[in-house]
């Protein structure tokens, strides 16, 4: 299985945590060297293990903001 690289650009919030440690956050992430995408995702304390996520471009993220906000 080949490597993945990535770099965490900005940390944009923790969203939860769970008894062990790990935290669901939102983070700008750039993947195998690309353009950088908001990240929701798990990650371990040091962020050296990851859980599976959800990346999106800032277009799909501002829909997103639009959906949230319209909910009461």
């Amino acid at each position: 299985m080949a490597e993945i690289k990535y770099e965490i650009i900005e940390q944009l919030g923790v969203l939860s945590e769970t008894e062990k440690g790990w935290k669901k956050e939102l983070n700008l992430i750039s993947w195998n060297n690309r353009d950088p995408k908001y990240d929701i995702r798990d990650w371990s304390d040091n962020h050296e293990k990851m859980g599976k996520g959800i990346t999106l471009t800032e277009d799909e993220t501002k829909k997103l903001r639009n959906i949230l906000n319209n909910i009461n």
